[in-house]
């Protein structure tokens, strides 16, 4: 089975590692990125829609139809945000866009990058654990076939061009930790090839853990 993929945040490091293991892997034929910039790729299956805002997406809508999963990679740090501003760009955008892909897409694949510690109770004192865990809750009431990912560290391709500096020091001993736990410690090859097979095989858990997530990046 091959399969069309829509992806967005390529240009931040999740999103750019799953588009190049989306590149790579021949069980993906067609590959649309949807960037508020450009990603700063080409290639024979991908194509790229540039929209200033995710919230206004009535010139996209017809676009977007037959395609068989997104994989949602847009996100930000909660850190500096007040709760009603980071809800804003994680919640009610991620909603938004699912929203659209529900009417166009119904019953489409839809994996959405949340984060290990997510909060589904809604309860927690961690404000961004909160808001992911709504967007998880919530997510799950649209007629889409959502699997929420909760990876923890992730070391990005080697040629990765979209990382922030600061994480450059802790990817460089990514190696030392990885054997204590290969689990914890994913690639984002694993992450996009988790999110390609449960897109053709299906998973038992609409919730995928670290554990997972390494599960299903090998399975055939």
């Amino acid at each position: 089975m091959k399969i069309k993929v829509i992806i967005t945040g390529a240009t931040g490091m999740v999103g750019e590692g799953v588009l190049q293991e989306c590149l790579q892997n021949d069980q993906v034929e067609k590959i649309l990125l949807i960037n508020r910039r450009s990603a700063g790729y080409q290639h024979s299956k991908l194509d790229e829609i540039l929209i200033s805002d995710f919230f206004d997406l009535e010139a996209i809508k017809n676009k977007v139809a037959n395609y068989d999963a997104c994989f949602f990679c847009l996100g930000i740090s909660s850190i500096g945000m007040k709760e009603p501003e980071y809800t804003k760009t994680t919640y009610d955008l991620t909603l938004n866009f699912a929203g659209l892909l529900a009417e166009v897409n119904p019953g489409m694949t839809f994996c959405y990058v949340s984060g290990a510690g997510t909060d589904t109770s809604e309860k927690g004192r961690s404000m961004w654990a909160r808001v992911k865990g709504k967007t998880e809750n919530d997510l799950q009431k649209l007629s889409l076939n959502v699997y929420n990912f909760r990876p923890a560290f992730m070391k990005p391709f080697k040629n990765a061009r979209h990382i922030k500096p600061a994480l450059k020091p802790i990817i460089s001993i990514f190696s030392l930790f990885r054997p204590f736990n290969p689990t914890y410690f994913l690639t984002l090859e694993e992450v996009g090839k988790a999110m390609i097979n449960v897109t053709i095989h299906g998973y038992s858990k609409h919730v995928l853990e670290t554990k997972d997530i390494a599960f299903m990046s090998s399975t055939k």
